[in-house]
């Protein structure tokens, strides 16, 4: 240990003489920008019009491909998805090999090969590059559409689209997206039930053999190989695909509102709002404002450091994360958008913020410092990522289809660096909308309207597919004779009646998930009236415990033991198990507050306490969804139970999926085991 500190109080010496020798009252010039010496693709152009562009590299042994076909972007209009099948089923075997032979032979050699609808992507060691290739070649010019695989790709596209129409992120994207540009445009329209259902074998295949063509095409490859044999090999690979006419198709034009409003889609079941500020504008890397735009939303949005998540984030804690993006089009107007998911209670909050960081940089100059910071990371960034050979790939496909100067990615740095507080101001007035806005607010109307209608702004309404639509219904009376006691009543006979739940006195369930690949188990154990045992579990161990005796109790994760105490301990103490409604008509902090939409249903809501809100539906009984306020790190977040397939066990119907929302996570649970009234002792809640 004594080493230890004559060692740093070495190093402070030494920092200090050090310093001792340089003026700090004058400002360091900064070094010149560091000399990036990209690959120089070679190239050269087969008859049927595909490009192919070569940088050789040989510190490696590996070789990458990208194939890229350039089309503009196309309307699907009422098939909206046949692209994404197509891409799915490319790939799927070909006339040559079988899908499991192909896929067998790229996985015994080690490499990497995905195809898309807009081309495909390899990546091998340079002694399997041929092989490869030629599997690349195979798939891309002669895929095999087959009624079974289309039929197993649109039940996942179908099932992918069913598991997301809840999702606020999904439906917030959905109809940004719509709003900005237009349903008729090929980015505002978006892939439904009914689109894909209208999608058959035959428009896949047309949709290929439309435009999956070479005349429009780039392969770029980058890696370990020598240019002529490329040549030779890319010649016998692709020389025979038929190049062909793209059909015409002009994109709609696109126009921002002329006034900036908010544009408000109902969430019911949200907990949390999303909000954000977007509109769209010409905005292409051949301007000469690209590079002070980037930095530009990188000092606004685009940052750790942000305004906006500086504001968000660590001022407020509104967010997990608050960010802007402006990305270039070459095709249409491109998007700028700012904004960031938050709690309902501060969704109207937020939208100030926002629009007040939004002001601040249209208005008010950044500092030299806040501009030689952005300009430090992007260098770093820039910097290490030339190291890569996938980004040399992408720099010399941007170059062609962007129709760059050849130097564009050489004098980056040059171009960066000269950018001027001056011009981010500039670029920030042209490009940061904040007149003629779009302020899209996805969330809760019941939780949120109210203090959006403050705003200076004008409301309109939208629902889910982005159709104009009325103001949400904001709540309904309750009936005359409806109170929290006949709602519980209605509960208990929706699931087996209030005779056999009283009887239940130990309960025992198990329930499974995945996340992120990894299985999950949940087991949870309940006696009367208040012992209780929850275990997580995961990868073969114990990942999280609460174990409560009636009396005192703990919680542990990840071997971190805490004993519950102050209004955990109260509240767990007077929670009745396994069904906490038996005390609700004596506790006077549960109350039945409105009825209001739930997935399309109407439910009664019962609030327990200032924390807990319980939905239970009208037309069934059955308890349908569960919110907590959670408080946690000084933050505050929500815990979402949604409750459905019930079934029953014993003559008492109980749920059989529910999905957990904890802050961004979501998890699926599936009960696997259920038990009444034995197999559980009060051992398990020692």
């Amino acid at each position: 240990m004594k080493t230890k500190y004559i060692s740093i109080i070495t190093i402070l010496f030494l920092t200090l003489s050090l310093s001792a020798q340089v003026d700090r009252s004058v400002q360091p010039k900064p070094g010149p920008s560091p000399k990036i010496n990209l690959g120089k693709p070679q190239t050269f152009e087969l008859k049927n019009g595909l490009k192919v562009l070569v940088v050789e590299n040989h510190k490696l042994p590996r070789v990458s491909a990208t194939l890229t076909i350039d089309n503009n972007p196309i309307f699907e209009g009422d098939k909206a998805g046949v692209s994404s099948l197509t891409g799915r089923l490319i790939g799927s075997g070909t006339k040559n090999i079988s899908k499991d032979a192909f896929n067998e032979e790229v996985d015994y050699l080690g490499a990497r090969l995905s195809f898309s609808s807009r081309g495909a992507r390899l990546n091998s060691l340079s002694k399997y590059f041929p092989r490869i290739l030629e599997l690349m070649a195979d798939g891309s010019q002669n895929p095999v559409f087959t009624q079974e695989e289309f039929d197993k790709e649109v039940n996942i596209l179908l099932d992918g689209i069913k598991s997301e129409e809840k999702s606020v992120a999904t439906v917030a994207n959905r109809v940004q997206s719509a709003l900005a540009y237009g349903k008729n445009h090929p980015y505002g329209e978006f892939i439904s039930k009914e689109t894909v259902e209208n999608i058959a074998l035959a428009d896949v295949q047309n949709f290929y053999n439309t435009y999956f063509k070479p005349n429009n095409a780039y392969l770029v490859i980058v890696g370990d190989v020598n240019f002529k044999e490329v040549k030779k090999l890319v010649k016998k690979q692709f020389n025979n695909w038929k190049k062909g006419e793209l059909p015409a198709y002009t994109i709609p034009e696109v126009t921002n509102i002329s006034e900036t409003e908010i544009n408000f889609i109902d969430m019911p079941n949200s907990v949390q709002s999303d909000v954000t500020v977007l509109s769209t504008v010409n905005f292409n890397m051949n301007d000469s404002d690209y590079f002070a735009v980037l930095l530009a939303n990188r000092i606004f949005g685009g940052d750790f450091n942000s305004y906006l998540n500086m504001n968000l984030r660590e001022e407020h804690g509104f967010t997990y994360g608050a960010r802007s993006g402006i990305r270039a089009n070459k095709s249409t107007a491109a998007l700028f958008s700012a904004g960031a998911q938050v709690r309902n209670a501060v969704t109207d909050t937020t939208v100030v913020e926002i629009m007040k960081e939004l002001k601040k940089i249209r208005s008010e100059k950044v500092t030299e410092k806040e501009l030689e910071t952005v300009k430090a990371a992007y260098v770093g960034s820039f910097v290490r990522n030339v190291e890569k050979p996938e980004t040399v790939t992408g720099y010399a496909l941007r170059i062609k289809t962007n129709k760059l100067p050849e130097d564009f990615y050489e004098t980056y740095l040059t171009k960066l660096n000269a950018v001027t507080i001056e011009d981010i101001q500039r670029v920030a007035q042209k490009y940061f909308s904040e007149d003629n806005a779009r302020i899209i607010v996805t969330g809760k109307a019941l939780e949120v309207l109210p203090n959006l209608e403050k705003l200076p702004y004008k409301i309109n309404y939208f629902d889910k597919e982005a159709n104009a639509s009325e103001k949400p219904e904001m709540t309904k009376p309750i009936p005359v004779g409806v109170t929290k006691q006949t709602v519980i009543d209605g509960y208990f006979e929706a699931i087996g009646g209030a005779e056999k739940v009283t009887s239940i006195t130990t309960f025992y369930n198990k329930a499974e998930a995945s996340f992120q690949g990894m299985a999950l188990t949940m087991e949870s154990k309940s006696m009367a009236p208040n012992k209780q045992s929850v275990v997580m579990s995961g990868m073969g161990m114990i990942l999280s415990k609460m174990i409560f005796d009636g009396e005192k109790g703990y919680s542990e994760q990840q071997g971190r033991k805490t004993e519950l105490s102050g209004d955990i301990l109260e509240k767990t103490k007077t929670n009745i198990v396994p069904f906490p409604e038996a005390g609700y008509a004596t506790d006077e902090k549960v109350s039945l507050e409105k009825i209001e939409p739930i997935n399309g249903s109407d439910a009664y809501v019962i609030k327990e306490g200032d924390d807990t809100t319980i939905y239970y539906d009208v037309a069934t009984g059955l308890k349908v969804k569960q919110v907590t306020k959670i408080e946690a790190g000084g933050k505050t977040m929500f815990q979402t139970f949604d409750f459905s397939d019930y079934k029953e066990v014993n003559g008492v119907k109980f749920p059989h999926s529910f999905k957990m929302t904890a802050g961004p996570q979501i998890f699926e649970f599936v009960i696997k085991e259920i038990t009444i009234n034995e197999g559980v002792s009060t051992s398990d809640f020692e």
